[in-house]
């Protein structure tokens, strides 16, 4: 499974109805739902806000509404885009304008999954890598040495704290846990400590 690292647009006119796709990363359920009702005071004149997810480690959790339209026309098409595409941990949303043509039900179950095929295909990904959380106190003289070995493992550094010592917070993979411990032991000669939390 993959993973998003963006969050992206991407625009599809059908007989003058607009549909604008997004596609972000999604962490829970509540959470595609919540942007949903985001999406729909930021688009005031839309007549629909679609909205298909699919989150968990395998993608085997989802959620989708037609918001409206036609059972099974509009979040359907693009949940099953999604499901097809590898890619866990994701929303995509659908923002419709009505342009006065009736698509009929064939037209919007095109229009909807080509909305969504088009949003994946510029969206950049990742593997999907089962991530810890970290935590090292160091001092001043050791901070840039510790700094490019986290670097060098991939870690993202999320928060630094500069006071009596430096405290570096960050995510790394799980499989580069040991390699850090034993390089910042190595590095501070056994005074430094990593604190990893799931």
């Amino acid at each position: 499974m993959r993973v998003p690292l963006e969050s992206v647009q991407t625009e599809l006119e059908v007989r003058k109805s607009k549909f604008l796709a997004f596609a972000m990363p999604c962490s829970s359920l509540t959470e595609a739902k919540h942007m949903v009702n985001t999406l729909k005071a930021e688009h005031p004149g839309a007549n629909h806000v679609v909205h298909a997810a699919v989150v968990g480690e395998h993608g085997d959790e989802f959620s989708y509404s037609d918001d409206r339209e036609p059972k099974n026309t509009a979040g359907r098409p693009a949940l099953e885009v999604l499901k097809g595409s590898g890619i866990t941990n994701v929303a995509i949303y659908i923002v419709r304008y009505f342009g006065g043509t009736l698509l009929g039900t064939g037209g919007l179950v095109k229009a909807y999954g080509e909305s969504a095929k088009n949003v994946l295909e510029i969206i950049r990904t990742e593997e999907l890598i089962e991530k810890c959380n970290f935590s090292i106190t160091t001092s001043y003289n050791l901070y840039e040495p510790i700094k490019k070995l986290l670097i060098e493992a991939n870690a993202t550094i999320v928060d630094e704290q500069f006071a009596t010592d430096v405290v570096i917070e960050g995510t790394l993979a799980i499989t580069e846990k040991d390699q850090i411990s034993s390089g910042i032991t190595e590095l501070s000669n056994g005074r430094d400590q990593v604190i990893f939390t799931e």
